[in-house]
């Protein structure tokens, strides 16, 4: 059995895409979802499925509470799957080459603090971008510059809204987030 174990502050829609993809499979088990946000969408979504959820501050995450929470659960891949403070570099000591994140750009490009959500797809229009897309990579100390594991681009260049370019990318997270999470675990 792998064990999966997810962050999340938001909506939680990729953390719910996870939970169903990895419920209908015997060998793989989301243990649990963390969240800093204590009324993130994600919350319910993880009530839903039976998962255990575990609402946290800064100083808790920074400190050795969050660590030794997620020690307990045994993790195989801790995801980040819309997580929006920065991963704690003792986790990350912990699990080496296994923190990943989804961002929601083709990283390099668009990535670093203040890079997420809208801002991210703001930025991706304003420049006139044919194309954008999905990053899966690893966590390191720095925002977003761990290294890719998965990329996947979809076409931008007739979009008018940052919301338009939202829902396309969104479509690519949804659609490529848990099969690669789970060729990962494959290895």
């Amino acid at each position: 059995m792998k064990n999966i174990v997810l962050f999340a502050s938001g909506g939680g829609s990729n953390a719910e895409k996870i939970m169903d993809y990895f419920g209908k499979k015997d060998e793989f088990n989301v243990v649990g979802l963390f969240t800093n946000n204590p009324n993130a969408g994600a919350i319910s979504r993880a009530k839903s499925y039976n998962v255990p959820v575990f609402v946290f501050n800064r100083e808790e995450l920074n400190g050795n509470i969050v660590l030794k929470n997620v020690q307990n659960l045994n993790p195989d891949v801790i995801v980040l799957a819309g997580f929006l403070w920065k991963f704690p570099s003792n986790i990350i000591a912990q699990y080496p080459d296994k923190v990943v994140n989804i961002h929601p750009a083709l990283l390099p490009k668009y990535g670093g603090k203040g890079m997420y959500g809208m801002h991210v797809h703001t930025a991706v229009l304003e420049n006139k971008e044919e194309e954008s897309g999905i990053t899966i990579h690893y966590v390191n100390d720095n925002y977003d510059e761990g290294n890719v594991i998965f990329q996947a681009t979809v076409k931008v260049s007739d979009c008018v809204t940052p919301q338009e370019v939202a829902s396309r990318v969104l479509a690519l997270e949804h659609e490529h987030f848990p099969r690669v999470i789970e060729e990962f675990l494959s290895k």
